[in-house]
């Protein structure tokens, strides 16, 4: 989500843009690569690069990157930020967001409801701008959205991200699966 928001400002100013996506999946990055491709990007302005940490290093410092900008965790963030600006580079860099949605009393419980469960579960939860604290400001809307939260929670289809069926995808790690079944307490 991210990286289009990168990408079509460095473009538009003139640069080109080498994009490298989480290891873990990349399609989303390969499929917005073709879209511009289609609506006639000339090659070699948006590049493609798949790796791991040591690919982002190697970027990060090469002679010809002059800027990075990262999204991930806190530890990649300050991994990413401090290599850069030991090379020199302007770094612009964010980790570890903890997004908020703040519920007041004179919220419609249903349309905060279905914001909640599509910014916690779209993306089988790994988009950055996921929620990930719900602040009922008194307990008369806390208990409403837990309610409807048990109601809806139960009906979410879980199916391939490809599906227009799915409001929850499938899980890209075994790490990713054994966070999500830490237990939450309300």
């Amino acid at each position: 989500m991210i990286s289009a928001w990168m990408f079509v400002s460095a473009i538009a100013c003139g640069n080109t843009f080498v994009l490298k996506p989480s290891e873990k999946d990349p399609s989303a990055a390969l499929f917005l690569a073709e879209l511009m491709q289609e609506a006639g990007l000339p090659a070699g302005v948006l590049n493609i690069i798949n790796g791991n940490g040591a690919t982002v290093d190697r970027l990060i410092t090469h002679p010809k990157v002059a800027a990075v900008s990262a999204v991930g965790s806190t530890a990649a963030a300050e991994h990413i930020y401090q290599t850069a600006i030991a090379h020199g580079k302007r770094a612009h860099t964010f980790g570890g967001a903890k997004n908020h949605c703040v519920i007041t009393p004179d919220a419609d419980i249903d349309e905060a409801v279905d914001a909640i469960l599509g910014a916690a579960y779209g993306a089988a939860g790994e988009r950055c701008m996921a929620v990930s604290v719900v602040v009922a400001i008194t307990d008369t809307v806390g208990d409403a959205l837990v309610q409807r939260l048990k109601e809806k929670i139960p009906q979410l289809q879980i199916a391939a991200g490809t599906e227009s069926r799915a409001d929850f995808g499938p899980l890209v790690t075994k790490e990713h699966l054994a966070k999500s079944l830490t237990p939450i307490f309300i």
